[in-house]
């Protein structure tokens, strides 16, 4: 067996093997201690370095190191090109790539979930996994349907069949304990960048995740919300147990291909879909698709966006919060002190917080960049330039951020938007995003 439990222990060993590396490099670097800016105290060198042995490791590793590698690659397009560019199809392979399970362990969980007739269920199935994910791998299949054609043989349809690895709700909390201790390797690679709410968020979702079942009934809603939609298809649900879920088969180009080397049509248009299913779900489905990585979305031939994974969503029955929308409008008009009574009815900024209006409308302006106009072309540039204003401690964008609180409701909304934002601009997509707002966002009323 080489299921995760018995690979534990040399799992952890790499993980924490990873900080011990790190320190060396810096001491025999150049020898300055690493706080503030990356660029202004530590060499190059030593960030790819750091890089390359974080990814190498984290793309060796299923459970939750290979999970947060999916949750980081997103926000691969604000890593410095210097750094990014080596790097970038390591951080794409965490997307749909890990170490398959042997036949014998994929068939004991088939018996285990589906019953000891499971090869019944199928006409035909094959044993080599088509994907691999963090908790769980994909393989393609023919699932038997009822009655037969004119020459005898079984009514049949393709089929994906997700089966999650033994013992992965262990590896995952372990997984998780061992990287909230690799906090200054991502501040090394990446100035500003805290690991550990994005940490604390995979903990609290992982039980979620983990239940197929669970899985199933939002990859039904969202599918109920959009049948027959022109531009996002979702597949069916074709069964479900704890640990195996089979849902039709999509065929399609996967996302990471198109920004890799996708024609700019195809790179906008799949940008414009991303932006069209992030905004309209909450309203249409009552749910949040809260895992954007690019691994989890095809272009289909006839120009859909397929959706193939529903382990994280976010429950939104009211749909988006109507003062998001509200306060962008009223940032994009100029109306800075309304801008920060609604910030401060949300809890974004403390009652009794004494804060200038105007400077919190210069924090917030560029952000609202890519809804300014009625297009915008996101970049791997435009997302360095806003990282680098908010991450950098002598800049007066950070001291504001400081004194601005995230509300917890919030939180995962701005996870998945900026791992959304992400995305674009690794597809460096341009598309109407205003008026995809105007249309999906409640209280973004259009701007004059």
């Amino acid at each position: 067996m080489t299921d995760i439990p018995r690979r534990a222990v040399s799992r952890t060993a790499k993980l924490a093997a990873l900080p011990l590396g790190f320190a060396g490099r810096t001491v025999l670097g150049m020898g300055k201690r690493v706080t503030g800016l990356a660029s202004d105290v530590i060499s190059a060198e030593i960030q790819q370095r750091t890089a390359e042995q974080l990814f190498s490791v984290l793309g060796q590793l299923k459970g939750g190191a290979m999970k947060f590698g999916q949750a980081l690659s997103v926000f691969e397009a604000a890593l410095p090109e210097e750094i990014a560019a080596p790097y970038r199809q390591a951080l794409t392979k965490l997307q749909e790539a890990a170490p398959p399970l042997p036949a014998a362990s994929v068939h004991k969980v088939l018996a285990e979930q589906l019953g000891p007739d499971w090869r019944d269920l199928f006409v035909e199935f094959n044993d080599v996994p088509a994907a691999a994910a963090s908790i769980g791998q994909v393989h393609r299949a023919r699932w038997r349907e009822p009655g037969f054609d004119a020459s005898g043989a079984p009514h049949s349809r393709d089929v994906a069949v997700k089966i999650q690895y033994p013992g992965a709700g262990d590896a995952l909390l372990a997984d998780l304990k061992q990287l909230s201790r690799l906090g200054g390797m991502f501040r090394a690679i990446q100035p500003g960048l805290d690991v550990k709410p994005l940490l604390a968020e995979l903990r609290e979702r992982i039980t979620e995740e983990l239940d197929y079942e669970l899985e199933a009934e939002s990859q039904r809603t969202f599918a109920a919300a959009y049948a027959d939609d022109p531009e996002i298809f979702i597949p069916e649900v074709v069964d479900a147990s704890p640990r195996v879920l089979v849902t039709e088969w999509v065929t399609g180009t996967p996302l990471a291909d198109i920004i890799r080397e996708g024609t700019e049509e195809e790179r906008d248009e799949a940008g414009r879909l991303m932006a069209t299913l992030h905004l309209s779900a909450p309203q249409r489905a009552g749910l949040l698709h809260a895992d954007p990585h690019p691994g989890n979305f095809r272009l289909l031939p006839d120009g859909r966006l397929g959706v193939i994974d529903f382990g994280a969503v976010a429950r939104m029955p009211e749909g988006t919060p109507e003062p998001i929308g509200r306060i962008a409008a009223m940032a994009l008009r100029g109306d800075a002190d309304e801008v920060v009574a609604g910030l401060r009815s949300e809890g974004f900024i403390g009652s009794a917080e004494e804060i200038d209006a105007e400077g919190v409308l210069d924090f917030i302006r560029p952000m609202l960049e890519p809804i300014a106009a009625d297009g915008f072309r996101f970049t791997r540039a435009w997302l360095r330039a806003e990282a680098g204003r908010l991450a950098s401690p002598r800049s007066p964008t950070y001291q504001l951020s400081k004194r601005l609180n995230l509300p917890p409701s919030y939180l995962l909304i701005h996870r998945v938007t900026l791992g959304s934002i992400g995305v674009l601009c690794q597809l460096e997509a341009k598309a109407p995003y205003r008026s995809i707002l105007e249309r999906w966002l409640p209280g973004f009323a259009p701007v004059a």
